[in-house]
């Protein structure tokens, strides 16, 4: 009969090495970084084009924020933003696009429920939870 690996804490531990695989955090940290700098450049890039037209700062930001969740929602209903996360981590879910993308996906999942037991109890499972939390941070 063979030995179990898991019979020792030493040979568990060896056994433990083996089947886990290094984290490449280097890479990981080069992507997040890329990925969420091109969505904080792209934000600046639609910032500067409607200062250039005219339009007041405050407005300004209102449109780089509408912009940037409408694309990211966009993203998410074609399930290409998801290859985003996967390939940029939290670099692409830290700015205002991963907060859209996890309203949009819980949408997209439960839309065969119906769109008011579906769609309308899910999408705001996450905003109302991360309200609370805002919420909390204030009182603090």
């Amino acid at each position: 009969m063979k030995d179990n690996p898991l019979d020792s804490q030493t040979s568990y531990q060896k056994y433990v090495d083996e089947k886990t695989p290094n984290s490449p955090i280097l890479s990981n940290c080069f992507h997040a970084f890329l990925v969420g700098g091109l969505i904080c450049a792209i934000g600046q890039i639609i910032f500067e084009f409607c200062k250039t037209k005219g339009i007041d700062e405050t407005t300004c930001y209102t449109i780089v924020s509408i912009s940037l969740i409408f694309a990211s929602s966009f993203l998410t209903a074609l399930n290409c933003f998801n290859k985003i996360g996967k390939f940029a981590g939290a670099g692409s879910f830290v700015p205002i696009t991963g907060f859209a993308n996890s309203i949009v996906s819980p949408a997209i999942e439960y839309k065969s429920e119906g769109y008011i037991m579906g769609v309308g109890s899910k999408m705001f499972t996450v905003a109302r939870s991360s309200s609370c939390i805002s919420e909390f941070h204030q009182v603090l």
